[in-house]
C-alpha cells in the first residue's frame, strides 16, 4: 500500500471503501465530496464558513485560473493557499473538461489544445506542460494530468484517437512532475480514464494507465450528457480495473443518489457544482428530496431545511423555510450564502454517514435504503 493511501475497510456487499489519503496539507477521510471553487472561491463562502461544514479538501479550477488572475501571480503571492486563505488540501482539474466545452473554440494536437479565451478571444495553448506548469504555480496538493475528454455520443475510432492521446499526455505530465520534483515533495498527480461508453476502451486506458503508477486515478468523460444508467455504467466499467491500493475519484458529478451509487462502485472522492449552483436559485437538499423554496407553500413554513439526518446541524439550520425564502424571492445575497450552505453542508454530512456505515459493515442496505426514500419524497414533491 503507499504511503499516502490507506485502505481502512472494504463493504462485503458492495465494493464501497473507507479509506483515508495523505496530502501535504492534511489528511482526507473518504469516501468525500470537494466543494468547487473554481475561481479560488466557493461562491457566497468564505473559508470560515467550509471549515464549519466539515470540508477537508476543495476544488480549484487551472484554466480559469490561469485566465484569471494568473498562475504567476498566485504564485509569487504565495500559492493557491495563502491566496485564497485555505489551509486544507486543495485539488486543481487541469482543466481538460473546459476545453471539452469550449469546441467552437479549441483546436486539439498531439502536443496538446489550441484554443481561445472564453473571456476575451486571446489565444491560448494547454499541453502537458503548460497543464503541470501552472498547477505547480498553484501549488496543489493533488494535480491532474490534461486529457482530451470525448464527447457523448461518439464514434468508436473518436474515443479510440483521445484514449491514446490522453495516455500520451499522461505519461508526459508525470515525467515532468518527475523532473520538477513536484512528486517527491509531497504533490500528487491523478491520471484520468477515459473511454466514453466502450467498455473495452475504458478497460484498456484503465490498466495502461494503472502501469504508469500514479498516485491516483480519476473516472473521467461522464455527466457528459449522457443518461444516468449509462453514466453509472461507465463508472460500473472502469472501477474494477483502477489500482486498489489508489484513490479513485469520479469528476464532475452528482446528485446524492448518484453518489452514494458510485461510493457502492467503489469511487472514494466526488467534486460537482451543483449543490452550490441549485442553492443560488433557492433549491435545497433535504434526505426527502430536494424542495424549491421559491414555493408558495413555504412562505409560512417556521421548520428549517431539516430537522433531523444530513444537513440539520449548520447554521443555516437555525432560520426557516419562510425566512429562506423570503431572501431568496427578494434577491437578496444571503440566501445565496445560507443555502449554499446547507446545500454542501448536506453532502459532506452525507459522505460522513457513508464512510460510517461502511465502517459498521452495512452500508449496502443502508445507501439502498436511504436512495429510496430520497426518491420517494422527490417523486411525491413533483405529483403533489
Amino acid at each position: 500500500m503507499p504511503d499516502h493511501f490507506q485502505l481502512l475497510k472494504t463493504d462485503t456487499v458492495t465494493a464501497a471503501r473507507r479509506a483515508r489519503l495523505r496530502t501535504r496539507h492534511g489528511l482526507i477521510e473518504t469516501p468525500i465530496f470537494m466543494p468547487v471553487g473554481t475561481q479560488g472561491t466557493v461562491k457566497s463562502l468564505t473559508p470560515a464558513h467550509l471549515q464549519e461544514i466539515g470540508a477537508q479538501i476543495i476544488l480549484g479550477n487551472t484554466y480559469h485560473l490561469n485566465l484569471r488572475p494568473g498562475s504567476e501571480l498566485v504564485r509569487d503571492l504565495g500559492g493557491l493557499h495563502q491566496f485564497m486563505g485555505w489551509d486544507g488540501p486543495i485539488l486543481t482539474d487541469s482543466g481538460g473538461f473546459q476545453v471539452f466545452s469550449l469546441a467552437k473554440l479549441r483546436d486539439i494536437r498531439d502536443d496538446g489544445v489550441a484554443f481561445q479565451s472564453h473571456l476575451d478571444g486571446q489565444k491560448l495553448f494547454l499541453g502537458p506542460k503548460e497543464v503541470m506548469g501552472i498547477q505547480q504555480n498553484l501549488g496543489s496538493d493533488i494535480a491532474m494530468v490534461i486529457d482530451e475528454c470525448p464527447p457523448w455520443p461518439c464514434e468508436r475510432d473518436d474515443c479510440a484517437k483521445a484514449v491514446a492521446r490522453s495516455f500520451k499526455w499522461a505519461g508526459q505530465c508525470k515525467q515532468i512532475a518527475t523532473d520538477s520534483g513536484f512528486l517527491a515533495n509531497g504533490h500528487h498527480v491523478f491520471a484520468i480514464v477515459q473511454g466514453s461508453t466502450f467498455d473495452d476502451l475504458r478497460r484498456e486506458a484503465a490498466e495502461s494507465l494503472a502501469a504508469l503508477d500514479f498516485p491516483g486515478y480519476a473516472v473521467g468523460g461522464v455527466s457528459v450528457g449522457e443518461p444516468e444508467p449509462e453514466m453509472l455504467k461507465q463508472v460500473a466499467a472502469t472501477t474494477p480495473f483502477m489500482p486498489a491500493d489508489k484513490p479513485r475519484y469520479t469528476m464532475g458529478l452528482g446528485t446524492p443518489p448518484q453518489l452514494l451509487k458510485m461510493v457502492a462502485l467503489g469511487v472514494d472522492m466526488f467534486d460537482c457544482v451543483l449543490p452550490s449552483r441549485v442553492a443560488r436559485n433557492g433549491l435545497v437538499f433535504t434526505p426527502d428530496g430536494p424542495i424549491n423554496l421559491r414555493n408558495e407553500k413555504f412562505r409560512t413554513d417556521a421548520k428549517p431545511i431539516v430537522e433531523s439526518g444530513e444537513g440539520a446541524a449548520n447554521y443555516a439550520a437555525r432560520f426557516s423555510r419562510a425566512y429562506l425564502r423570503h431572501l431568496t424571492v427578494s434577491g437578496e445575497i444571503l440566501a445565496c450564502t445560507l443555502c449554499t450552505l446547507h446545500n454542501l453542508a448536506f453532502y459532506l454530512d452525507l459522505m460522513a454517514s457513508a464512510r460510517a456505515h461502511i465502517e459498521a459493515g452495512d452500508y449496502g442496505t443502508w445507501h439502498r435504503a436511504w436512495i429510496e426514500r430520497y426518491e420517494a419524497g422527490a417523486a411525491a414533491r413533483l405529483a403533489g
